[in-house]
């Protein structure tokens, strides 16, 4: 595998309308990530991924965007984006912003033109229909909106006030690649890119939805053949000049497709997020994972990408409730649950990524009023649910384990007055368990999800084996024991993870040194609920 700065880095994703506000208007701002740099080279980031900053009416909290080249009024100014890229590269670190280039707000000045009149030269910047489908889009609902100006249907493959921008007209996508370059002559390392693998719609065999339910259409809308020629265009007329790093959030790619997607010679980008460990949980069933379905679906990924292409690492991000909420158990075995995880996936052959509030063991958030919550999705989900004749309790149990709201609760910096994230009440109202888990109150405490964190970044960056080095699966008794190893010419690490709340008979293999334990001391005898190891193995 070549060698190269972003398969070696750890990459921080902020949420930066809840990571931290400055001016006392109870929403996070560029000046809020600015103010935190130094906790993040402590922790040991390397790359900064920023949620959208772009203008937005905040339909999608910055996912539609009315301006591409302007700065979100309460997020602050453009002059704030400078200044915090310049403190970014100042400390060494390296810094991503999303590209969302699925759609627009409809406050953009391209769909304003678009649905003014059936001739305007940007009509079909925009995908519009005399009939609809039946297609449901993935907020809920119908996936289509009717324009009475026009007498037309605009396409949403989110929200409403989403519109799909139509990648077959190729002024439309001159357009989009002019402002990936702007974004990168101005000094950005890379992108993490929204919904990608949507960019590409099959029309044919259009149904009319009369008298019929929406209903999803994912292989009308997701990888359909063809979106890679699209992004071979929009690699080799961007990226490719530069030296960045690219992401993709590809839902419906498999590994069969990794070489054209993220292969090292000739993928249209670096790294893409897999969605496959998402669907291993419904939404109505309760909190906990098959840990031979997660150990099947990794490790594919892994042995698939192997000499190939190169992993991207997570557990969670802005879409996703917490992990230790939804994977682990939250209440007894909180800090044991939340770490075991992080050793789990962390040590993987690929980038990690931690997602803002990861790193300390955020929870999901115990609302249970409808009211309390504000993602759109959310609310959609509720609405289309409750029309569906659902009790609310049911619709409520569901929204209390998946909601994106969990992951979007403000950051839990200390335990007085709102949390050290603002001066005043949060957009969102915060999880009341900061009083007891946040920054401050792990800091020393050497055995905290916190430091934990730091000390498995650290060995990362020591040992190029945990970087480079080939995985492969541990064979062990217990199908709730997630364990692998990674091997170069050099060194062979093993790490073993307990997702159980119960204690297993176990013996480390002859010759192997306790690197690193979320427990802070090692039993030789067995594994203790959700415990998790490092070791060092004789090669």
């Amino acid at each position: 595998m070549k060698k190269t700065w972003w398969k070696e880095a750890v990459i921080y994703q902020i949420y930066p309308r809840s990571f931290k506000d400055t001016n006392g208007d109870g929403i996070g701002d560029l000046n809020g990530v600015t103010e935190k740099l130094d906790y993040l080279v402590e922790l040991g980031i390397d790359i900064i991924w920023i949620c959208p900053m772009y203008k937005s009416p905040n339909i999608d909290n910055g996912y539609d965007i009315s301006d591409y080249q302007d700065i979100m009024e309460v997020m602050g100014t453009m002059a704030d984006f400078d200044r915090l890229l310049a403190e970014v590269h100042a400390r060494g670190m390296k810094l991503v912003i999303d590209l969302v280039l699925n759609h627009t707000s409809d406050e953009h000045p391209w769909f304003i033109e678009s649905r003014s009149s059936k001739k305007n030269a940007k009509r079909d910047w925009y995908v519009w229909r005399d009939e609809p489908t039946n297609w449901e889009s993935i907020f809920s609902g119908p996936a289509w909106a009717f324009d009475e100006r026009t007498r037309q249907y605009y396409l949403h493959l989110y929200a409403q006030k989403q519109p799909d921008v139509n990648w077959e007209n190729p002024e439309l996508r001159r357009a989009l690649y002019d402002m990936t370059n702007w974004w990168l002559d101005k000094g950005i390392d890379g992108f993490r890119i929204d919904a990608i693998s949507h960019i590409k719609k099959d029309y044919t065999d259009m149904p009319n939805p009369e008298g019929r339910d929406y209903v999803p259409a994912w292989g009308k809308m997701t990888d359909v053949e063809g979106v890679l020629d699209f992004l071979v265009e929009l690699r080799d007329e961007t990226f490719a000049k530069y030296d960045v790093m690219t992401v993709g959030e590809a839902n419906g790619v498999t590994t069969d497709e990794l070489e054209e997607w993220i292969g090292e010679e000739n993928g249209v980008m670096n790294m893409l997020f897999q969605f496959e460990t998402w669907y291993l949980r419904k939404l109505d069933e309760p909190c906990g994972v098959n840990i031979d379905a997660l150990r099947d679906v990794l490790t594919r990924w892994q042995e698939a990408a192997e000499g190939i292409a190169w992993n991207a690492l997570y557990v969670e991000n802005h879409d996703r409730s917490r992990i230790v909420s939804t994977w682990g158990d939250d209440h007894v075995y909180w800090r044991e649950s939340a770490t075991s995880i992080a050793f789990m996936y962390f040590f993987m052959q690929g980038t990690p990524f931690i997602y803002q509030g990861q790193e300390i063991g955020m929870t999901n958030a115990p609302f249970n009023d409808i009211i309390l919550y504000d993602d759109v999705k959310t609310l959609n989900l509720y609405r289309y649910k409750k029309a569906e004749g659902m009790d609310h309790d049911a619709i409520m149990e569901m929204i209390k384990m998946s909601s994106r709201d969990h992951s979007r609760t403000p950051m839990q910096w200390h335990g007085s007055s709102y949390a050290g994230f603002s001066t005043a009440q949060p957009w969102l109202n915060l999880n009341p368990n900061y009083t007891w888990l946040n920054v401050e109150a792990q800091l020393p405490d050497p055995l905290s999800v916190l430091n934990i964190y730091k000390r498995m970044i650290a060995l990362r960056k020591e040992n190029e084996v945990l970087i480079y080095g080939t995985y492969k699966l541990f064979e062990t008794p217990y199908s709730c024991v997630y364990a692998y190893t990674r091997e170069d010419e050099t060194a062979k690490m093993l790490v073993v993870s307990n997702h159980k709340d119960d204690p297993l008979k176990w013996t480390a293999p002859d010759g192997a040194t306790l690197l690193l334990d979320n427990y802070g001391s090692e039993d030789a005898n067995k594994l203790r609920p959700f415990e998790a190891r490092l070791y060092q193995l004789r090669k």
